[in-house]
C-alpha cells in the first residue's frame, strides 16, 4: 500500500510548512489548502486519507468546511483532525456561536501544535 495522503487546511503558510515537514518526515503524502473552500474542493478532488483542518480561516472557516465535507456521502468517511487556537478564549470569540453547530471532526489539537502529538493522533485516526 502507498503513502497515506493527508490534506492540510490552514491559512497560515508557516503553519502549513511546519505541518508538511512533520508529515513528510513521517512518510505521509501532503496536499495543502489555504482556506475552507479550497479544503472542500481538494477533499472532493484528491480524496485524502485524513484531513488536518484549522478553524479560523477566510472564505469558509473550518466549522463550515467540516460540515460540508461530512455532509457529502463520498467524503463523510474521511477523518478530520481539527487544529484550534481558540479553545482558551471561545467565549470572547465570534466562533463561540459556531460551537453550537455539530462539528463532526474526529479529534482536536490545540495550537501551538506539538508535532509528536499530531503524528500520534493522526496515526490513531488512520487505524480506525
Amino acid at each position: 500500500m502507498g503513502k497515506k495522503k493527508i490534506l492540510v487546511v490552514d491559512d497560515e503558510p508557516e503553519m502549513v510548512k511546519m505541518l508538511r515537514m512533520s508529515l513528510e518526515t513521517a512518510s505521509y503524502e501532503v496536499i495543502d489548502a489555504y482556506n475552507g473552500q479550497e479544503g472542500i474542493d481538494k477533499t472532493k478532488k484528491e480524496r485524502p486519507d485524513a484531513i488536518i483542518m484549522d478553524l479560523m480561516m477566510p472564505e469558509k472557516d473550518g466549522f463550515v468546511a467540516c460540515k460540508e465535507i461530512k455532509s457529502d456521502p463520498e467524503c463523510a468517511h474521511i477523518p478530520i483532525l481539527v487544529l484550534t487556537a481558540i479553545s482558551d478564549h471561545l467565549t470572547q470569540s465570534r466562533y463561540a456561536k459556531s460551537m453550537g453547530l455539530e462539528l463532526e471532526a474526529e479529534d482536536y489539537i490545540d495550537k501551538p501544535v506539538d508535532p509528536n502529538l499530531l503524528l500520534e493522533r493522526l496515526a490513531r485516526l488512520l487505524e480506525t
